[in-house]
């Protein structure tokens, strides 16, 4: 005889309630007991039992649990610190982090969008990722009123399918005490000079094709000219890294002086004693933004709207900026004159920063990647 009960094994179960009026009740199955135990009598245990709430309607909701995907190691653990344990515990909500790489969660995050109930509360991933997602309507609508924080955001950041959580730019990264007078211009990328010195995250290949199209001619809703720059990188011997971190490895050991990488690794990295200098160039730069959404069917909607309010607070952002250098998001984000002056972007720099199309790329994303890898690593 099986009985639906959550918590029941096959020999014995338990279910503890968290009102704390009767957290000592327990109700306890034994499958020596069941001769003696009517059908009908075992269901007017069972009424009895919930009469007094020790059977939850939603076990979920009683234990308030949020299933966040993110990234781990520094991003995770920032978030661990200052979101989960300083402002969700406090109100009541058991954070669950769920780490892995932005492609598997966002893959999650559509192919789950037709389930009643998916895997994630909440989830983080740059603006690309997240926009494909809203694309295929997996995603919340978020607004003033399920996110008191939301008029908070800066205008140019502000969406309806999710909150800006960190930014900042793919910007061109260098060694200072190598290249001692700093790029003006995306066309040093390509500089002779820099033979065998320049470095592309495979990571990034969007944002390099960017610069390659720019370079050559091209927009950034057709990419023309990209082909040409990323064949020119390969005649220059541009080293192909795998990670950003294998990007700030071969920073530091001068095994590439120039990059296409965020200021905000710029600022992390010369934190670590590398003497590094960042640059919007004067044709511009390709943003990078991180953000956070609610998922559809999320299990609890109430407990992700609430980390996305969380995530927007001043103090949250205040540590993103210290430790890893990414600009907040909110206009009472405010960090210090000193913090400012090395990961800001002045008015100008804001207005050189580029808006890409992201329906050509989700359009073309597959074709973009076969010439990344056909050209350079052919």
């Amino acid at each position: 005889m099986r009985f639906g009960l959550r918590g029941m094994s096959r020999r014995y179960g338990f279910l503890i309630t968290n009102n704390k009026k009767h957290q000592n009740i327990k109700y306890i199955y034994q499958e020596r007991l069941m001769p003696n135990l009517t059908r009908r009598s075992f269901l007017a245990t069972a009424a009895a039992l919930s009469a007094v709430s020790v059977f939850p309607k939603n076990l979920m909701a009683q234990t308030n649990d949020v299933v966040v995907g993110t990234w781990g190691g520094t991003f995770g653990d920032l978030l661990k610190v200052n979101v989960d344990e300083a402002v969700m515990q406090p109100a009541g909500y058991n954070i669950l982090q769920e780490i892995s790489g932005p492609v598997p969660r966002r893959t999650k995050l559509i192919s789950e969008r037709m389930q009643r109930r998916g895997s994630m509360d909440a989830a983080l991933l740059a603006d690309f990722d997240m926009y494909a997602a809203a694309k295929v309507g997996a995603v919340e609508k978020l607004d003033a009123a399920n996110v008191p924080n939301y008029d908070n955001i800066l205008p140019f950041l502000k969406k309806a399918h999710s909150v800006p959580l960190i930014y900042s730019a793919h910007t061109i990264v260098y060694r200072k005490d190598l290249i001692t007078t700093p790029p003006q211009s995306i066309a040093e990328l390509w500089n002779p000079k820099y033979k065998g010195k320049i470095g592309l995250s495979d990571f990034l290949y969007t944002s390099n094709m960017a610069y390659a199209a720019i370079h050559n001619g091209g927009t950034l809703s057709d990419f023309d000219g990209s082909e040409k720059g990323v064949a020119a990188w390969k005649e220059l011997d541009a080293k192909l890294l795998p990670s950003t971190e294998a990007v700030g490895q071969a920073l530091a050991s001068g095994d590439i002086w120039i990059t296409i990488i965020s200021a905000a690794r710029g600022y992390s990295w010369s934190k670590s004693g590398i003497d590094l200098g960042w640059v919007v160039p004067e044709e511009g730069a390709f943003p990078a933004v991180y953000e956070a959404t609610v998922p559809k069917n999320a299990r609890n909607p109430e407990g992700g709207m609430a980390y996305m309010n969380a995530l927007l607070e001043p103090s949250v952002q205040k540590a993103f900026a210290e430790k890893m250098g990414y600009l907040p998001t909110v206009k009472n984000g405010h960090i210090s004159p000193e913090l400012e002056e090395k990961i800001g972007f002045s008015e100008a720099e804001q207005n050189r920063l580029w808006q890409p199309d992201f329906d050509f790329i989700l359009e073309n994303q597959a074709k973009l990647l076969d010439t990344w890898n056909r050209v350079l690593k052919g």
